[in-house]
Order: C-alpha cells, then structure tokens, then sequence
C-alpha cells in the first residue's frame, strides 16, 4: 500500500498532500490523518485524482465539510478529496424569473438557507440548522424542522467514478428516502438544481432566527456529529428518546460520551479518541434493541475502521 500511496503521490504532485489531519476538516474534530489529500479546486484535477485513485486500487473519500464523518485514529490508507472552488457557486434568480436556484455540491446548508432567504425565497429556511454542504445533504436526504431535500430538489449533475462521466440526473432518479438515497457510492454530486417559491424576506428570515435560537437551546454545541441515529420511525419514535429512556444520557467511555443534552448526539473531548467515540455508539445501538427492540441505524460515516466498508465517493 506504501507504494501505492507513493506513486499517487508522484502523479498528483501539487494537488496532494502527504500525512494531512483530515480530523480537523470534521466537526468531531478526532482521528487521524489521510495517507494523501487534496483539495479538488476544478473538474480536471476531481477527473485526476479519481482515476489516479482507481489505477491504484486506492480507497477515496469525497469529503464536505465533515459534519457526517469520523475517521479512524489510524491513518487511513487512500486519498481524500475535498471539493473547492468549482463547487461553491450559487445562482440566485431575479423577482421577476422563476424561482429555480442552481448550487454547487460544496456549498454549506446554513449559507443557501440565508442567502436564498434574504433574496425573498422560501422553503430552505429548515436547513440553517444543518451544518453539511449540498452534496452530502443530498446522499443523505438530509432534513428538519418539517421539511428536508426532498422537498425542493429538481436534479443534480454528477461526475460517476465508476463510467467517468458526468450526467444530470432528475430527483425521481436518486431514490430519496428518509434520511438516505439510492446515489451509488461511485458517484459524486457537482451541483444541483432546487425548486422554491417566491415569498416574504423578513418572514423567512425570522423564520431561520427562531431555527437556529430552538437549536441553541436545545442541541449541544463542541465537538460532534450532530444526531448520531436515524428515529427508527419518523414523526413517532425518536432515537434520542429512547436512548433517554435507556438511561444513557451521559454515559461515557474514555473521551467520549452521550451528550447529556440531547441523547442522540455523541461528545467528543478535545484531543479525544475516534475508538471511544464508536465504542459509544456501539453500546449504545447494543442498550437501545436489548431495551426496546430497535435496531438503531448510524448516520454517522466511520472512515477506516476495520469493520466498516471502505467507502469511495462519500459527501458529507
């Protein structure tokens, strides 16, 4: 593997660093470091590193902004990309065109929610809450305070790994779900295309006001991932309650714990381990199905632990 990650090294040259702390690109802000990065800027280098990643029969994470993602406390052995420049844009639409808004997978949820909101678009104030970039949003169906992608999404344009060609793909396409989609692992989202509707500014903008005093107030802040779970029945029985329930707010393996704020997040220390982060949410995905039956799912993506799937192309 050393080699490989030495001739992957050489052929990037630039574009890609060696032994880089891709812990602090997530808001756990724990692990370790990636064999090789780089920071994706335009199309030609994300075609580059791909089909270096591919030659090489290396692992490749597309990382976001890292809100999702925890990597292991060792190295991991392949490349990760983060996208850039060409993937920040975001087109607004004047008063007087339809109100169709075009965004590049990189750009944070938080950002659309209040750029699209103070040009006098509603229906994405939900995701100023959100702390994930669009690309990971989209793979995962992110969504709150009622509303999610689903919602309002038209089609996104993505760069397949696996054909190496880029295509626009329709919502009906993507097998949006709860909290999931049917996007293959291959597959990278560039930008995509979303439907709102033309409204009031300041309403809108009151609106992600009160969303982000409820989230203060009422979710944790430092280091984590936000809610580790999915609730195991939407809009009936949520994760956090029945981790509650289980009396595990508050329980801690090593410099990890259960936020004793809300139940469904996951604290991380400063300078803590990813081991105990995953051996919290182990036991407690063992507590919740012996107490309650639940066999609770991760929306968290583990990253070069040996008993997680090497994932290419994930977005977060």
């Amino acid at each position: 593997m050393n080699s490989q990650i030495e001739q992957a090294a050489q052929i990037l040259g630039e574009s890609a660093q060696r032994h880089f702390p891709v812990s602090s690109l997530t808001t756990y802000k724990v692990g370790g470091t990636a064999a090789l990065f780089s920071r994706v800027n335009d199309l030609a280098t994300l075609f580059n590193v791909v089909q270096v990643a591919q030659d090489l029969s290396l692992d490749l994470v597309v990382l976001g902004r890292g809100s999702n993602s925890l990597f292991a406390d060792e190295e991991f052995e392949g490349i990760v990309a983060q996208l850039g420049d060409f993937a920040q844009h975001l087109e607004l639409p004047q008063q007087n065109e339809k109100s169709i808004v075009t965004v590049g997978s990189a750009v944070a949820l938080p950002v659309m929610a209040r750029r699209t909101a103070a040009a006098g678009l509603t229906g994405f104030e939900w995701a100023v809450g959100v702390p994930g970039t669009i690309g990971g949003a989209i793979k995962m169906n992110a969504g709150g305070h009622g509303s999610d992608i689903d919602e309002s999404l038209m089609s996104v344009r993505m760069y397949s790994s696996g054909s190496g060609q880029v295509r626009e793909m329709a919502k009906s396409e993507l097998g949006l779900r709860f909290r999931g989609s049917s996007i293959d692992d291959d597959d990278i989202v560039i930008d995509a295309t979303f439907q709102l509707a033309w409204g009031n500014s300041e309403q809108s903008l009151n609106m992600i006001d009160d969303i982000v005093k409820w989230r203060r107030e009422n979710q944790p802040g430092g280091q984590n991932a936000g809610s580790v779970f999915v609730n195991p029945v939407p809009g009936e029985i949520a994760a956090g309650e029945l981790i509650d329930q289980s009396g595990l707010r508050g329980f801690r393996i090593g410099t990890a714990e259960v936020s004793t704020k809300h139940a469904n997040f996951i604290q991380a220390d400063p300078e803590g381990r990813a081991s105990d982060v995953v051996a919290v949410m182990e036991h407690v995905k063992k507590v919740v199905k012996q107490d309650h039956g639940f066999e609770l799912r991760s929306e968290v993506r583990l990253i070069g632990f040996d008993h997680e799937n090497r994932t290419r192309g994930i977005h977060e």
